[in-house]
């Protein structure tokens, strides 16, 4: 019985690849010696809407160690709407999931650094139009948005100065952020920040140290001296993100 189990867990598992999206891009977009490892799985479905940019794997590579479409939060059922937009640089330092109905946009000239063990919920967006970095165990919960830019140019009505359109993200290693979370243009995380459910960050935080909870609209330091449970967790990850 426990053998039937097993057998129908894998098969079941299999069965949730979009192997046409998975072999399409894998054998495009990386060397074939990574390639043939499958190393990048796509759940359910997705439209590429551009796949022309670079894409790296700058650790050892194995079979499904980053996945688009995971499943791996309560929720199981895919909307359909997953979308992704590779038109500048990608680089992984390691292991990571993006939930479902996620929306990746990175355009040209434009780079993102994803670190070991990242992590976007499900209906998460990133837009980077400059430049990101994400730390290792960057977990970032539903329904957020991590973007770079205004997307429209604002001006100064009375000097007519035009205000920076971009400006770099940056979060530091263990930021943990909660349910729709917005982070926009040129906010900086320290290590081990947290951050509360329907805030807005938009600025830099380092100067408030490390082990923080910052929440509200626009975020301010909430609580000194928390952090999430990483040391119980953090062992635990490779059986969670395994697959």
């Amino acid at each position: 019985m426990t053998n039937s189990r097993s057998i129908y867990k894998r098969l079941k598992f299999y069965l949730s690849i979009n192997w046409v999206k998975t072999l399409r891009f894998n054998f495009k977009k990386l060397p074939y010696a990574q390639a043939r490892k499958l190393p990048v799985l796509f759940y359910g479905k997705v439209r590429f809407q551009d796949i022309s940019g670079k894409f790296i794997i700058d650790a050892p590579v194995h079979f499904g160690m980053i996945g688009f479409g995971q499943r791996y939060e309560k929720n199981t059922v895919h909307k359909g709407i997953a979308e992704i937009a590779l038109g500048g640089k990608v680089v992984f330092k390691g292991m990571a999931q993006f939930g479902k109905d996620y929306f990746v946009c990175i355009e040209r000239g434009a780079s993102v650094e994803f670190g070991h063990m990242f992590g976007l919920g499900t209906e998460g967006k990133i837009v980077c139009t400059e430049k990101m970095t994400f730390g290792k165990y960057v977990r970032i919960a539903s329904e957020s948005r991590i973007v770079d830019t205004d997307f429209h140019q604002m001006v100064n009505t009375v000097t007519n100065e035009k205000y920076p359109l971009s400006v770099p993200v940056t979060l530091g290693d263990y930021t943990y952020l909660s349910n729709r979370v917005s982070v926009l243009k040129g906010t900086i995380t320290p290590a081990y920040c947290t951050v509360s459910a329907n805030s807005l960050c938009n600025k830099d935080y380092t100067a408030l140290g490390e082990n923080i909870l910052l929440g509200g609209v626009p975020a301010k330091l909430l609580k000194e001296h928390i952090t999430r449970d990483w040391k119980t967790e953090e062992p635990l990850f490779d059986k969670w993100m395994k697959v």
